[in-house]
């Protein structure tokens, strides 16, 4: 009879999740054993590197992805980041080793107590198989719930004892198993949107992160040039759901409720497809909406449609549902927006650069399709001023604000694209909660571009020191970091530029070569 470890692996080879993302202690150790030759184990130094990483894999290829952590420490490490992949939907299937099952109750070393409970309300769902023969189906069971409507982390614990253990035969039925979920959104539902649709004056567009997972980019762009509807992408985004060099584009919704009030105010129907209404982060207090401006949204996750304080909900595959509506719509003739004028750049000072010249220059030299992971939260509005994002699945970053996605989240999306060039642009302060990630980039030679852009402060929270009126408070700096010795220390060819001449040659090097390379780009805060 085969094992539990065993029939495990090949339940992941039937769901193609053959690359695993981890950090191993002494309870996975057996779990490892006999590790397929058909498999890949993808090594991270800390736990936060290897849930971000395997983090962004999942995005980027749409698939579920095994993770394997240890115990509750390693499993604790990996939280921080984990913050982020439950509002990106990412697929994740977390395991991580527990103690004998025997000796858990006794609390001994590196037993995870209370393991099920450990990751809520980080996971879309958690447990603990009650005997090793449950094993198997409860990773059946955590794949499913992992890519099911709306996607989203799980968490399995396994005593480590378990995987030796002799399979029941009944579990072959578990490699066979197959679920399909509804694809397409109801014929009423979709009347009543187009009905909206096309009896609004002045319609526009809010957009989420699920477009650009759903692959629905195209449609979304369809349906707004069908309306000549005004699109801006939610607050706070993970994925870039629409060209920002469109013409229809107006921008990313600032993140409060009367910033986001005032913007709509002109529109009668705004559809909100693929993103919470809405994820708001500063307070600026007052009423959702102007008045006469109608809500519809549209998504998948029975969660954002509950919580939601406004709007008319509708449950719906957010991909299928954008592609008939662009479809069936009525077009109008509108005439073509302006060409938008070109931002003004910021000054460059004496050996530092402003952060707009940065991301123009990556602009300038970067091939079409190179995809952006960044983690800069301090510039984001040069990032969206500059960076040219066109096509699908060009832009990543941090769905909830947990620090150590971004460069490690690099390497995952390289892995899953090498077809395409990542360009990884990280804040100093960001960089170091990721910083181990460049180990396994050396190691397996993903060619990813990181530009650090080291300003010596923590911007964004010196940003909220001017809108709370702290004045100055303690633990905003982090001057001195050598991120080229720190690269270099981890096997990454690294430089450091104070200048646009200096940045476009290095840029240049690092794109005609095929391995990774950190660039530490001086930039100021102002």
């Amino acid at each position: 009879m085969p094992t539990i470890r065993e029939v495990t692996f090949e339940l992941l080879r039937r769901h193609g999740m053959t690359t695993v993302f981890g950090n191993p202690g002494s309870n996975e150790l057996l779990f490892l054993k006999d590790f397929p030759e058909d498999f890949d184990y993808v090594l991270g130094l800390h736990e936060g590197a290897v849930v971000a990483m395997a983090d962004g894999y999942a995005q980027a290829s749409g698939q579920p992805v095994f993770v394997n952590l240890h115990a509750a420490a390693g499993t604790g490490n990996g939280m921080g980041v984990l913050t982020n992949s439950v509002y990106s939907h990412s697929p994740l299937v977390i395991t991580a080793g527990q103690q004998v099952r025997d000796t858990i109750g006794q609390e001994v070393m590196l037993a995870n107590v209370d393991a099920a409970s450990l990751t809520r309300p980080l996971t879309k769902w958690s447990a603990e198989p009650t005997c090793p023969e449950d094993v198997p189906r409860t990773i059946s069971q955590a794949v499913h719930m992992a890519t099911l409507p709306a996607p989203g982390p799980v968490y399995v614990s396994v005593p480590y004892d378990d995987w030796e253990r002799e399979a029941p035969a009944n579990t072959a039925y578990l490699a066979e198993r197959r679920v399909t979920t509804t694809t397409e959104p109801s014929e009423a539902m979709t009347a009543e949107l187009l009905a909206a649709l096309d009896g609004a004056a002045r319609p526009a567009l809010v957009l989420g992160p699920d477009v650009d997972a759903e692959r629905a980019n195209g449609f979304a762009v369809q349906l707004a040039e069908a309306l000549g509807a005004a699109v801006w992408i939610a607050p706070s985004p993970s994925r870039c759901p629409f060209p920002n060099t469109h013409p229809l584009f107006r921008g990313v919704l600032p993140a409060n409720v009367m910033s986001i009030h005032e913007a709509l105010a002109d529109h009668d129907v705004v559809l909100v497809a693929g993103a919470p209404v809405f994820r708001y982060h500063h307070y600026r207090p007052g009423p959702f909406l102007a008045e006469g401006t109608r809500v519809l949204h549209l998504s998948e996750d029975t969660g954002e449609v509950a919580r939601a304080p406004f709007g008319e909900a509708y449950l719906a595959p957010v991909g299928a549902t954008l592609r008939i509506l662009a479809e069936r719509v009525h077009r109008r003739d509108v005439p073509a927006e302006p060409a938008r004028e070109a931002f003004a750049r910021g000054a460059d000072r004496t050996e530092a650069m402003h952060p707009d010249t940065v991301f123009a220059t990556i602009a300038e030299i970067a091939p079409r399709d190179v995809v952006y992971v960044n983690e800069s939260t301090s510039t984001a509005d040069a990032f969206w001023r500059h960076t040219q994002l066109v096509e699908p699945g060009s832009f990543y970053s941090p769905a909830s604000g947990g620090l150590g996605f971004g460069l490690p989240a690099a390497v995952g999306v390289q892995l899953a694209h090498p077809e395409r060039r990542v360009v990884a642009t990280i804040g100093d302060g960001s960089a170091n909660f990721g910083i181990t990630a460049l180990w396994t980039a050396a190691r397996r030679d993903v060619p990813v571009v990181f530009v650090i852009l080291n300003n010596g402060t923590y911007g964004a929270l010196r940003r909220f020191t001017r809108a709370l009126d702290t004045g100055e408070t303690p633990g905003l700096d982090v001057p001195d970091i050598d991120f080229v010795k720190i690269a270099e220390g981890y096997g990454v060819k690294g430089e450091r530029v104070t200048g646009a001449e200096e940045l476009k040659a290095a840029l240049h090097r690092a794109f005609e070569g095929t391995s990774p390379v950190l660039i530490e780009s001086v930039t100021y805060f102002e």
